[in-house]
């Protein structure tokens, strides 16, 4: 069904969220695993805070949190793919999706202000941009549940 999974992937509770649910999505389907971590450029320059991150900062954290991503998806028996990108979370996913030929991208739920309901969140721009399915996770999966997804230790005979 789905062959191709794209997790995007931020660190954040919603995100680990995302891969989580999205492993046992792919775990039942035997699918292929791609992690995506985007650097936002809007994350970057904060005016309001009178402060600019140096992109090289952003960029070094957030290839910190892929590889503690691609780390968990390996311990539960993946291969994953993983990318690093930098600009606009929604159009990089939606790229990398296309470009992959994903058939289930997966991404947290993150709540937003009223502002942000004007401009729309990132699943929305997904749903409409995207062909293939997008789950916005939202469901808890228990670190107890989580650990069950594990492959089983193959024994050796002797």
């Amino acid at each position: 069904m789905y062959k191709k999974v794209l997790l995007a992937y931020d660190g954040s509770v919603e995100g680990r969220r995302a891969l989580r649910e999205g492993a046992k999505l792919a775990q039942l389907c035997r699918s292929e695993v791609f992690l995506l971590a985007v650097v936002e450029v809007s994350s970057i320059m904060t005016p309001e805070a009178g402060l600019t991150i140096p992109i090289e900062l952003q960029t070094e954290d957030y290839k910190a949190i892929l590889n503690e991503g691609t780390e968990r998806l390996k311990a539960l028996g993946f291969s994953p793919t993983a990318r690093l990108e930098v600009g606009d979370a929604g159009q990089k996913i939606a790229e990398v999706a296309e470009e992959i030929g994903a058939h289930l991208v997966v991404v947290g739920h993150h709540p937003q202000g009223a502002l942000a309901r004007w401009f729309g969140s990132i699943g929305s721009y997904l749903v409409k941009r995207l062909r293939c399915s997008v789950l916005v996770a939202q469901t808890d999966i228990s670190d107890a549940e989580f650990e069950r997804l594990k492959p089983a230790e193959t024994v050796a005979s002797g």
